[in-house]
């Protein structure tokens, strides 16, 4: 499936008896499940198991590729667990390959191929998204909250701290425990999202990296090239 969705766009909780791969191939999909949710940037992709409720906002406008696999023998090679992939070039060209038909059945051998080497793909791609779990502590909770809301905010850890109600000590241990990365570490993903839809509108590195808090730009591609592995003129290159 092929689907394109304006900036905002709320898919609300739904299901299905496939398991989907879920691709952007351009904008931010924020996707979340009773496990958790996941801001998913463009070349990234969710691995959604069967039956899985979820919902799908978009951040930016969203352009979408899906492909549904209810092959008994492919799902159980696959995660029972939703999974942030990076879509790799190869990954790429399979789907746009599959995607040439609406369906595939079981006794298509060249199609079966491709599919077999899809599904490696996946098993070995890592993690590839920002993991926001449930939160089980109110006070971490606002402060994501107020940070996905305004990336730009430039309160550190000790503002924050006062601001909920705990020490910064205690607001740090939260964040490691609960997201598994430091304070500094999530934040910078967070900003490295919210630039992505930005940038592939085109706006201007400096303006982006002024918005978010940054003193200059070279600031601003030094963090977005240890969260993206590019740098910002090169990522939707």
């Amino acid at each position: 499936m092929s689907k394109d969705f304006p900036s905002g766009h709320l898919i609300g909780a739904h299901r299905h008896r496939e398991g989907q791969l879920i691709f952007a191939v351009a904008g931010v999909m924020e996707l979340s499940t009773a496990a958790g949710l996941w801001l998913v940037p463009p070349q990234r992709g969710i691995w959604m198991p069967p039956d899985t409720e979820h919902s799908m906002r978009a951040r930016g406008a969203v352009s979408l590729r899906t492909l549904y696999i209810q092959s008994p023998r492919y799902l159980a090679q696959l995660p029972h667990a939703p999974k942030a992939v990076v879509i790799s070039p190869l990954m790429r060209e399979i789907i746009i390959r599959l995607m040439r038909t609406s369906s595939i059945p079981p006794t298509d051998q060249k199609e079966g191929r491709l599919l077999d080497l899809l599904i490696d793909e996946i098993q070995w791609s890592s993690e590839a998204a920002l993991p926001l779990p449930p939160l089980n502590d109110q006070r971490l909770q606002r402060v994501c909250s107020a940070i996905l809301a305004a990336p730009g905010d430039k309160r550190g850890l000790n503002e924050w701290a006062e601001m909920v109600g705990a020490s910064s000590r205690t607001l740090a241990r939260l964040f490691q425990q609960e997201l598994g990365v430091s304070y500094l570490y999530w934040r910078q993903q967070v900003c490295a999202m919210a630039a992505l839809p930005r940038l592939g509108a085109g706006e201007p590195v400096t303006l982006i990296a002024s918005d978010l808090g940054y003193e200059t730009p070279g600031a601003f591609s030094s963090m977005f090239r240890r969260i993206m592995n590019t740098t910002p003129s090169q990522y939707f290159s």
